[in-house]
């Protein structure tokens, strides 16, 4: 027996004695454990998961063990990963701090900053959220106005952010401010952590379309920000910026891959009916959903290339914009099948028989993918003028 497949074994055998049998199954996506100061699980079985994977670091298997990670290999996060598949095992964290913070803070932060920050994301302690856009800065985020005055041994911050997700629930948040106005747009910025209970950090939600939305608006009067808080160096906070930004916008296309909730073709099935062959009783919609299915498989392949790519330091800057961008696509037309598969039904907006129209909300919060993490539009010119190297207009 090779190592890999003792590790498989062992990894077979943990699972089966420490995943509890009401997380595993499809979860919904407001049903995710995001972890923080005031965690809300959906039983005490999925509170015990979370702690039974964050106390092994497998919430973040391929960090260093002396930051709380699994200190796993590649290879063997990717057993890891399809042996929680293989029993349908739930995700025991969602986390703005694993998935972008914490590789940022690897790359860039000082040696107690990752002593103090990644071990308590890794617990699913502290819950982040990512002060990046403003109201004047967007896709042109190198514009962002929002200041931070020198007062000798820390900052005053002035300013606000805007689609902030989920700054009404975090805990702490990573920041870019401007450190240095009088220099060209993208220096001068600084990449900063502070406290969202810091006097003067204000949130108010943002409503979308669908009634409901994660996202906020986040303003600073005077926030005073310690320096021992400053990420990477003074002034090169685009740096550790444009590195997290490629983690994001992999995070993103990540819903990709599989989506929350139900197997459209299982609900499809219970709306429609089957045929005598056992079929989904409508051949138009069986084949997109086949389509979709195979589709988001290659997808999933191409994840994981991606993290060898990345693991190997081969892979090109540029690819994260493919991955958010196809990502994107795939979770629009997931939920685009859902609504058809949902028939009349998935219209109604609210009611029990609905669930307070779930469906159509939750169709209707894709259309923000293809705008978070910087719009499908600055992906392909990305993905044209640096993978494809097409000539510029």
């Amino acid at each position: 027996m090779t190592d890999l497949e003792r590790f498989r074994a062992e990894t077979r055998a943990w699972l089966a004695d420490n995943c509890p049998a009401e997380c595993r199954g499809p979860m919904a996506d407001d049903e995710m454990i995001w972890g923080g100061r005031n965690p809300q699980f959906k039983t005490p079985a999925h509170k015990q998961w979370l702690e039974r994977m964050g106390a092994r670091g497998w919430t973040a298997p391929e960090w260093p063990k002396e930051y709380g990670g699994g200190g796993l290999s590649r290879e063997e996060a990717k057993v890891l990963a399809s042996e929680l598949r293989r029993i349908k095992a739930q995700p025991a964290l969602a986390s703005f701090g694993v998935w972008m913070l914490g590789p940022a803070l690897l790359a860039f932060g000082a040696e107690e900053q990752k002593k103090r920050f990644l071990p308590e994301i890794v617990r699913g302690e502290v819950r982040w959220c990512q002060g990046y856009s403003e109201p004047g800065a967007g896709s042109d985020l190198a514009s962002i106005q929002t200041r931070a005055e020198d007062r000798g041994d820390h900052w005053i911050v002035n300013g606000q952010k805007i689609w902030t997700s989920y700054a009404d629930k975090a805990d702490w948040i990573f920041c870019l401010v401007r450190t240095d106005p009088e220099a060209p747009k993208h220096l001068g910025i600084s990449f900063v952590l502070f406290d969202m209970r810091t006097p003067g950090v204000t949130t108010r939600p943002i409503t979308l379309i669908s009634g409901k939305s994660p996202f906020c608006e986040t303003f600073f009067d005077d926030v005073r920000v310690e320096k021992e808080n400053l990420v990477g160096t003074l002034n090169r906070g685009w740096d550790v910026a444009k590195y997290l930004l490629a983690h994001e916008r992999t995070m993103i296309g990540a819903m990709g891959e599989v989506g929350g909730g139900r197997p459209v073709g299982q609900v499809a099935l219970d709306a429609i009916g089957a045929d005598e062959a056992g079929r989904l009783d409508e051949p138009m919609l069986r084949a997109r959903i086949a389509d979709l299915e195979i589709d988001a498989a290659a997808f999933r392949l191409a994840m994981e290339r991606v993290g060898d790519q990345v693991k190997a330091k081969q892979a090109h800057p540029a690819i994260a914009s493919m991955l958010k961008y196809y990502g994107s696509e795939l979770n629009k037309r997931r939920h685009e099948l859902l609504m058809a598969a949902g028939g009349a039904d998935a219209l109604e907006w609210e009611g029990e028989r609905s669930h307070d129209g779930k469906t159509a909300r939750d169709w209707l919060r894709t259309k923000a993918n293809s705008i978070e993490g910087g719009t499908s539009e600055v992906q392909l010119n990305i993905i044209a003028k640096h993978l494809l190297q097409l000539p510029g207009a």
